[in-house]
């Protein structure tokens, strides 16, 4: 046995002897209640779409349907198929906006977080500040002024009119950058010397570290982008996005009550199944969060 394994069992074994299996029990309960806690939500959403309309009226309302049913979705897909623009166009146009909107935001996101974070030059800190600020309004202060500079670009009943202004948004490059602050100068200045240019240093140190950074951007700008309804920047029924559509269907009352359970079930598969397959690199660590220069 080497050294350095005695040592591993040494610190293990020391590590064994001093937990509290007290402890240990309450704080896994603790998690365990809290995780039964904020999952109740989503199993209660899921439950409602398998219930029949009569049951989704009783008060108190059970958790789980006492006679579980399909007609909910069948009925969904019913409403879909009957659509006189195919529904795979309203699923085509969504997937295409959040996918290139997406994939935007984070490249130049990170592309102008970088000098902001890395460089220094005449004007780093206000241009930040005016970044920080633009984080303080939200999207119906900015509603008017963004319809106006579409207009005038000529982009209003276009993809760029949605995509476009996902690229530019100011959450994704202040995210970014706070991230990239925490990467050693040294680091960077190593690889310099060593004969990198900038666009190598960005692409092969940098972003790979920040990998936490851009997955978290990802669930939130996909988040954003999958739910757009976008009614106001698209007018032609060829361009609409999926969510419009799916509002659209469950607009008509208590008779479509089922439906809508179905329809908020659809919509969260897909940022749900996002979130799961980045959780394990979101909650990471950087991985220079021990060196210090």
């Amino acid at each position: 046995m080497t050294k350095e394994n005695k040592v591993k069992r040494h610190l293990l074994k020391r590590a064994k002897v001093n937990r509290s299996h007290a402890g240990n029990f309450v704080v896994f309960a603790f998690i365990f209640v809290l995780g039964v806690f904020m999952a109740i939500p989503l199993v209660y959403a899921i439950s409602n779409s398998f219930k029949p309309l009569d049951e989704l009226w009783i008060f108190p309302p059970p958790l789980f349907p006492n006679q579980p049913t399909l007609e909910n979705y069948t009925g969904l897909f019913g409403l879909l198929g009957s659509s006189w623009v195919p529904m795979s166009r309203y699923l085509f146009n969504t997937i295409f906006i959040t996918v290139v909107g997406t994939v935007g935001q984070v490249v130049l996101g990170s592309m102008c977080a970088y000098p902001l974070a890395k460089h220094d030059f005449p004007g780093n800190k206000f241009i930040f500040k005016l970044i920080f600020f633009s984080l303080m309004f939200s999207g119906a202060v900015t509603s008017i002024p963004s319809y106006l500079i579409m207009v005038e670009l000529g982009w209003v009943d276009t993809y760029q009119a949605l995509i476009v202004p996902a690229m530019g948004s100011t959450m994704g490059l202040y995210l970014m950058k706070q991230f990239m602050e925490q990467i050693p100068n040294a680091l960077l200045e190593a690889a310099r010397i060593d004969g990198a240019g900038e666009w190598r240093i960005f692409w092969r140190i940098v972003m790979p570290m920040v990998k936490p950074a851009w997955l978290t951007l990802i669930v939130f700008s996909v988040q954003g982008l999958w739910n757009m309804g976008a009614s106001t920047l698209i007018y032609s029924e060829q361009l609409k996005t999926f969510p419009y559509a799916i509002t659209q269907i469950i607009s008509g009352g208590i008779a479509r009550a089922g439906v809508s359970t179905a329809v908020t079930v659809l919509m969260m598969i897909v940022p749900l199944t996002v979130f799961i397959i980045t959780q394990s690199n979101i909650i990471e660590t950087m991985s220079t969060s021990g060196v210090k220069e």
